[in-house]
């Protein structure tokens, strides 16, 4: 079995790390460079870095945050946020990003991850996706949630697998924030028609929130922000957490913390 994936994310805007609940009321979290660097100590498997207004203002993405970030850690990077052509793939790379995250580009040209996956491997893509469900539909959003793109959630999520994404970061809209658990039935039935591993995003609150996204919600990893970097919960203790309610977690990590 492999090991699920604990994964703290750096929401950045204007080079700092912030927090909103449902995608809005923006308060600062931090120095995304330290955090990343304590995450990366603390035995977090992944780090996640979006940028998250670089759509919305029509901008690329601090490749020099980026690269600082990339120096004080010694675990596999994703970088989202402003990514809307092959030279902005090649520059986060070159920056020290091992995978990239696309979402708005995507959406509005889905050519852009066949070109990507083409170009660099396809485990250098990871499709992100923003939905929210609304009169029990899921619908995906551009722009950091702000604009609604007219595309149901699973069928944008297979078309991004065929295309050849390698994974897909799902953030539930109605879950962010909010701490009352992920969105685990959309989360087991993404899993469920992916082939590709499935990470999920919005609602962490406790340790019992990412064991249901393992369980009930068949995630390959569970993402969180403002829980980790506001001390809610120490990663250390999560994972022995989870090792203790039989989910595989890196080993290492547990018995060395």
């Amino acid at each position: 079995m492999l090991a699920k994936r604990i994964i703290p994310c750096l929401d950045v805007r204007e080079g700092r790390t912030v927090k909103g609940v449902n995608f809005v009321n923006i308060r600062d979290a931090g120095d995304a460079v330290e955090l990343g660097a304590a995450y990366s100590s603390e035995g977090a498997d992944e780090l996640v870095f979006l940028d998250i207004t670089a759509s919305h203002e029509g901008r690329k993405t601090f490749a020099e945050l980026v690269k600082k970030i990339a120096q004080r850690i010694s675990i596999p990077f994703t970088v989202g946020g402003g990514i809307n052509e092959l030279r902005d793939v090649a520059a986060l790379l070159a920056a020290g990003a091992d995978k990239v995250s696309v979402n708005s580009a995507a959406l509005r040209r889905p050519e852009f991850i066949d070109e990507i996956a083409k170009n660099f491997g396809n485990q250098v893509v990871t499709c992100a996706i923003d939905a929210r469900c609304e009169h029990g539909r899921w619908t995906c959003y551009l722009n950091g949630g702000r604009i609604p793109a007219g595309k149901d959630l699973f069928a944008w999520a297979k078309e991004a697998e065929s295309r050849g994404a390698g994974e897909v970061l799902f953030t539930s809209m109605n879950h962010d924030g909010v701490k009352q658990g992920f969105a685990c039935d959309a989360l087991a039935q993404l899993s469920d028609a992916l082939g590709i591993p499935v990470i999920a995003s919005g609602g962490a609150g406790n340790m019992q929130h990412f064991e249901e996204a393992f369980t009930k919600g068949k995630a390959d990893a569970a993402l969180a922000a403002s829980l980790f970097h506001f001390k809610e919960l120490e990663i250390p203790a999560l994972k022995r957490y989870l090792a203790e309610k039989g989910i595989a977690v890196r080993q290492d990590v547990v018995a060395g913390s």
